[in-house]
């Protein structure tokens, strides 16, 4: 049988697996993905997840489960060498396996790309997984906790500071989604007001949401605004040095959360540690049929590199449905999710001698939440906002995300919480479970907490010792 190698589980990953199952004959191939965690990340609910308004593991769908034929290794792709049909698989005990295979599918993602802005790796946390939404919630809550405690002034106010770093869906969803969640906390919090909670976003262009028309983003920067949001647009973040955040516009202020959306980049093992054709930026070049090919210099046609195939967010892939020439898709779930389809169906329409058919596909138009009761949508020159588009956002991304198993699950939860609410229980401990089990139930001084999160040691009194 013919040995299909898919890197990366994610949206592509999982939904070309899914295809090739479905269409597959027995015998006719096996096929292997390769991703480090065992679950495929429904990133549109991360922002919801991070206030609260889906359970975490309901924005995982577990690849064993659903891909019930094909082999699971739960482990990191560190370097494909094509010319030689072999790939290099880190397991998570560092050991190091060659896996060969007669077909290579590339949908390993992007990360998150990073500048080199002082304090930002020390102080900063992403948006793109979901232990990240998880922590932003329980940072959220349990800064609530403590600011309760403590007296007007300057380490209250911090403690209620929140800072977005870029004004994609990432980022102004999250932004929403934190701005409502917090605001909704105040109402169990008596001891503290509107006026000291603050959150931020900053975005370094003039306007947020490229992929929106200007008038319906600059609706979106006046409706935040209202709601008590503090949008700073044209700004860059310049420091963040021990969570004292400094804007390019002059603004300084401590904060408590600094959470960074500015932009995807290349994943770096398909940039650093593989003989593909890559773009400028460091993305998979393919076709329109989404087969890789080395472009041509001075308008020669593409030339093919058999055997190859990349989708998702780390390959470069061309739009045909754009008006422009030259224009490639944008890296979200819609095209991802339908790449995948696509990417199955020529795959196996190749192992049968069949010519791939081209990528095609128009968008269904654009959607945001922006907190509990607030959205907007955009088609065309349709545009809803407010409550109706809020609630086309819950609809079409139950829909869209898969299997009927988490679709029933999310659906259970967004109705419990319309009769009790939100749960505003902070796990924040999960990140030490043993704590209080070597501690014996002894409370930690606020001098060796501060330690622990700068990676430290401090000293305690011997009697806290066990």
């Amino acid at each position: 049988m013919r040995h299909i190698l898919i890197v990366g589980g994610g949206y592509a990953g999982l939904y070309t697996a899914w295809t090739l199952e479905k269409q597959l004959r027995h015998g006719e191939a096996r096929v292997t993905v390769v991703d480090p965690r065992p679950y495929m990340t429904y990133q549109p609910f991360l922002p919801e997840v991070a206030a609260g308004g889906v359970e975490a593991r309901h924005a995982a769908v577990s690849l064993r489960r659903h891909l019930r034929r094909t082999r699971v290794v739960g482990g990191w792709v560190t370097e494909v060498v094509h010319a030689e049909r072999r790939a290099v698989i880190t397991l998570p005990d560092g050991s190091e396996r060659t896996e060969h295979y007669d077909e290579l599918v590339v949908t390993a993602g992007a990360v998150t790309r990073t500048f080199a802005v002082p304090g930002l790796l020390e102080q900063a946390i992403g948006l793109k997984q979901i232990e990240e939404a998880v922590a932003i919630r329980n940072g959220v809550l349990t800064a609530f906790d403590r600011a309760a405690g403590l007296p007007p002034g300057p380490e209250r106010s911090r403690l209620l500071t929140v800072v977005f770093v870029g004004g994609g869906f990432s980022g102004v969803e999250g932004f929403g989604e934190t701005l409502a969640f917090t605001r909704a906390l105040l109402a169990r919090y008596p001891e503290l007001s509107a006026e000291e909670v603050s959150i931020h976003l900053v975005e370094a262009t003039d306007r947020i949401l490229p992929e929106v028309a200007p008038r319906t983003g600059r609706w979106v920067v006046e409706h935040l605004r209202e709601r008590g949001g503090r949008v700073h647009l044209g700004t860059q973040l310049v420091s963040a040095v021990d969570g004292h955040v400094v804007l390019s516009d002059g603004t300084a202020f401590d904060a408590n959360l600094v959470v960074w959306t500015a932009g995807n980049g290349a994943n770096p093992v398909v940039a650093r540690h593989t003989d593909l054709p890559l773009d400028e930026r460091g993305f998979v070049t393919v076709g329109a049929d989404l087969r890789v090919v080395a472009l041509g210099a001075d308008g020669a046609e593409p030339v093919v590199v058999p055997h190859a195939w990349a989708a998702g967010d780390d390959a470069s892939v061309p739009d045909l449905a754009a008006d422009r020439p030259g224009a490639r898709t944008v890296p979200n779930a819609q095209h991802a999710v339908r790449q995948g389809r696509v990417l199955g169906e020529n795959l196996v329409a190749a192992l049968r001698g069949r010519p791939p058919r081209p990528y095609v596909h128009h968008s269904l138009g654009t959607v945001a939440t922006l907190g509990v009761g607030h959205g907007v949508f955009e088609y065309h020159r349709l545009v809803i906002r407010g409550p109706l588009a809020w609630l086309m956002h819950r609809g079409y991304h139950v829909l869209a995300v898969p299997s009927w198993e988490r679709k029933v699950r999310v659906l259970l939860v967004w109705l419990g919480q319309l009769v009790a609410g939100r749960d505003i229980v902070s796990l924040a401990d999960l990140a030490a479970p043993r704590d209080a089990f070597v501690r014996g139930g002894v409370p930690r001084r606020p001098a060796v907490r501060a330690a622990e999160q700068t990676g430290e040691r401090a000293a305690e009194p011997a009697g806290e010792r066990r």
